[in-house]
């Protein structure tokens, strides 16, 4: 039985569409504005006084490369999870006094900028600082604490602490401070922006939170 005039018609109109669709899913949204990481760069090293927006490096460091122990360092950190994290500050979905009041000064474009630029900085390595510690850091980094039920962190974040883009943040080189201050803020609920790492920190004790910050400080 041979197709009627209008389901033949029916086919070629739904073909075209799914040709267009296919053709036209990986173009950016009309309007959508690339990230900039020159005015990144300016932005984070002089901030713009005219919007009142302070500059990155009194914090963070030349190139993201913080030598202050309770502000992490940037560089070369994942585009994508820079991005998440301060349109989260900016949102109010994640809260640091300093971060919040800065991440309202600055609008999206600002956010993908900043974001392009420090993506494409170079690592700053750091070092463990006690040996026990780092040992025990290693022994949970690689193959968790099973009667607690805490994964292992290299499942996620990788071997080498390098991270996975979009999904997981680099953690190699740095400073231990931050990485038990942000442990600690997930077991207590005060950073809620990622139920998988509050569940987590929820099972680990103080000691194990300061063994993991330690031996990811040294990461390379």
């Amino acid at each position: 039985m041979k197709p009627s005039p209008i389901a033949k018609s029916l086919c070629v109109a739904l073909l075209a569409v799914s040709a267009f669709a296919s053709a036209n899913e990986s173009k950016p949204a009309a309007g959508a504005a690339k990230a900039d990481p020159a005015k990144g760069e300016a932005l984070y090293t002089n901030g713009d006084s005219t919007r009142n927006i302070a500059a990155c490096v009194a914090c963070h460091g030349a190139k993201g490369a913080s030598t202050i122990s309770a502000n992490p360092k940037l560089g070369a950190q994942h585009e994508a999870y820079l991005v998440k994290q301060l349109t989260e500050f900016h949102k109010g979905e994640r809260s640091i006094p300093a971060m919040s009041a800065f991440a309202k000064t600055i609008n999206d474009a600002d956010i993908k900028n900043l974001s392009a630029y420090l993506a494409k900085q170079p690592a700053k390595q750091g070092e463990a600082k006690d040996k026990d510690l780092a040992t025990l850091g290693k022994k949970i980094y690689r193959g968790g604490i099973m009667e607690k039920n805490v994964p292992a962190c290299a499942g996620c974040h990788g071997a080498t602490g390098a991270g996975i883009p979009a999904q997981y943040p680099r953690l190699s080189g740095q400073h231990q401070d931050y990485t038990v201050a942000q442990l600690t803020a997930f077991s207590k609920d005060s950073r809620k922006n990622s139920a998988q790492m509050s569940t987590i920190a929820k099972r680990m004790s103080e000691q194990e939170m300061k063994a993991v910050a330690d031996y990811v400080a040294g990461l390379k």
